[in-house]
């Protein structure tokens, strides 16, 4: 009988829905059995929030011990949640297709950002979404809000809050999809760096040691994906900014069959009040992604992004 691998996750249900995704579609490739293990983070075991308890690697670092200490073969996270830097004793075997990368309102009444009226109480979590919402509309309260999907969305149908706005490929996953009221347009609010996207982490050793599990792990490993995340996280990396700044990014791959495929990478970086704000982008051939999100950083700090990045979070 086949030994199972053993696929290290957070205990939430999105977090376990995604795991699942991940492990059905290795589980094809491997030809192997795939079984959840459940890893408890300290993001999930604190009910502070995550300004206060620092976003960068509160929901990875338990996952990555348990890799590295062979209690699992490997960790599933959602890549906006992973520090940029590299892990020691880890790879980053596989990053498959990216879901929906965008930010979604879910809204009473079918509300959207321009039809919330004044005063409106709108939670989120995310420092980034909350300096987007205070340029966007300066006259809604932004709330900070945690907990999971159906915590959140329950403040809106419970009357707490107005609007909650949630990352729409979390939605996707858990079916909620038809909460939604509004996807928000990127160019009016940037995604995290790497949302929508899931990262598959294992331990170096097993390059060298399961070949079999490596060709698997790279079978489910989406080039257009990597190279476009992998962007937007050099612009992360090279602000010197964690998870819970207040930062943007999106890629998108751009492969029209007559040149060289290319991707254009937009960025920003804004002070937490919403008053001030630096939007830039920048274009460079798709071998060039992770030069192209330094490039851009540096623009955005060239152009005063630094005075935002040290600054308290509301």
């Amino acid at each position: 009988m086949t030994t199972p691998l053993r696929l290290g996750t957070r205990r939430s249900p999105l977090a376990t829905a995604q795991s699942q995704l991940v492990a059905d579609a290795l589980s094809v490739a491997a030809d192997r059995p795939v079984e959840l293990v459940f890893v408890t983070t300290a993001g999930d075991t604190s009910t502070d929030s995550l300004r206060q308890i620092g976003g960068t690697g509160v929901f990875v670092s338990a996952l990555r011990d348990a890799v590295v200490s062979g209690q699992v073969d490997l960790a599933v996270h959602s890549l906006k949640d992973l520090p940029t830097a590299a892990a020691a004793g880890l790879v980053l075997a596989a990053l498959p297709v990216r879901d929906d990368p965008r930010d979604a309102l879910v809204a009473r009444d079918g509300l959207t950002l321009q039809t919330l009226p004044a005063g409106a109480r709108v939670g989120t979590g995310s420092p980034r979404r909350a300096a987007q919402l205070a340029a966007i509309r300066p006259d809604l309260e932004v709330v900070d809000i945690r907990g999971n999907v159906e915590t959140r969305l329950a403040f809106v149908t419970d009357g707490v809050l107005d609007g909650v706005v949630l990352a729409h490929a979390g939605l996707r996953r858990l079916g909620r999809a038809g909460s939604v009221t509004e996807v928000i347009d990127p160019e009016v609010m940037l995604p995290a760096p790497g949302q929508g996207a899931l990262a598959v982490e294992t331990a170096d050793s097993v390059e060298s040691a399961d070949s079999a599990l490596m060709t698997a792990l790279r079978s489910i490993d989406d080039p257009a994906t990597r190279a476009a995340v992998t962007a937007e996280r050099a612009v992360l990396s090279a602000l010197e900014a964690g998870c819970s700044a207040p930062v943007g990014a999106l890629a998108v791959v751009d492969e029209p069959g007559f040149h060289t495929p290319e991707l254009t990478v937009r960025a920003f970086v804004g002070s937490a009040d919403g008053r001030h704000a630096q939007r830039l982008s920048i274009t460079a051939p798709l071998a060039d992604a992770e030069a192209a999100g330094r490039q851009l950083a540096a623009k955005l700090l060239d152009a005063g992004a630094a005075a935002f990045l040290g600054e308290p979070a509301l």
